[in-house]
């Protein structure tokens, strides 16, 4: 979520909606996290190998901690073990990130990293190499969204995947993609509903227009917009943008080429209403 500059708490989203993150952990039980970011634009994250449902601190850090931009994840652990290292967000440098899907050809992408880049690596998880190659990319060429392209680009072209779904988030911007059309990732505009929480909060500020992401509409406002295959959202302060910069995967994964932990921890959401088609990007980046 992001509400361009305004800070704001995430309880709405993160514990009361209808699909919350803390009800989606029911489902999602391997671990939970919150990112958020300080007055000096550091990222600050709290995560456990624990569900949300489950966790103290989520909920407490939900309902009191302010920023204007936050990353949140519920785990369902495809790879590596339960443990806190495993968990989203991940932070590196000045940002924070999150991914959902499964690429493999892990060996090869911790190749692509020097040993200082590999260095950064604390767990298990394709999620985290993913990161540390796009940090890569992104301190060679110097520019966030160009880093972002090529790192994908060249997974893409080189690697097998099956979703490479990701969130990635710097101190009032925020980076959406899904990619390819295995996994849904949705989008709640200010102008179409998107807000920090319901109308009136007692003791709240109130609510905020807000750009909130989501890989599933959390709740019924029919403002949710899912985002094409292929389509990388920005989000800077409220102002959206997209572009559709990639080719189809060149080594593609199925449903079942995937281990059965793999697979389940892919399956279908629950209760997501059905997409309009959509034929059109109009400007805009959960």
């Amino acid at each position: 979520m992001s509400t361009g500059g305004p800070r704001v708490r995430a309880a709405h989203w993160l514990l009361d909606a209808p699909r919350s993150l803390r009800s989606q952990s029911h489902r999602m039980r391997h671990g939970a996290g919150l990112g958020w970011f300080s007055l000096g634009g550091e990222p600050v994250r709290d995560r456990a190998p624990l569900a949300a449902f489950e966790n103290a601190d989520f909920d407490l850090h939900a309902r009191n901690v302010p920023s204007h931009t936050f990353v949140s994840h519920v785990r369902d652990a495809s790879v590596g073990g339960l443990t806190v290292h495993n968990c989203h967000p991940f932070v590196m440098g000045d940002r924070l990130f999150a991914h959902n899907g499964v690429v493999k050809g892990l060996d090869t992408l911790r190749a692509w990293l020097t040993d200082v880049e590999r260095a950064q690596v604390s767990g298990e998880t394709d999620s985290e190499l993913v990161f540390a190659y796009v940090t890569a990319e992104i301190r060679r060429r110097g520019d966030t969204t160009a880093g972002i392209v090529e790192a994908v680009r060249r997974i893409a072209a080189e690697l097998p995947v099956f979703s490479l779904n990701l969130l990635m988030a710097e101190a009032g911007r925020i980076w959406a993609l899904r990619y390819p059309e295995s996994n849904e990732l949705w989008v709640l505009s200010p102008e179409k509903g998107g807000v920090s929480g319901p109308e009136r909060e007692a003791g709240a500020e109130g609510p905020v227009p807000a750009v909130v992401i989501a890989s599933e509409p959390m709740d019924d406002r029919p403002g949710w917009r899912l985002l094409q295959p292929g389509e990388l959202l920005t989000v800077d302060g409220l102002a959206e943008a997209s572009d559709l910069p990639f080719a189809p995967l060149s080594h593609p994964l199925r449903r079942s080429d995937l281990s059965i932990r793999e697979a389940a921890s892919q399956a279908s959401l629950p209760g997501a209403p059905s997409p309009p088609i959509m034929r059109t990007i109009t400007g805009t980046t959960t």
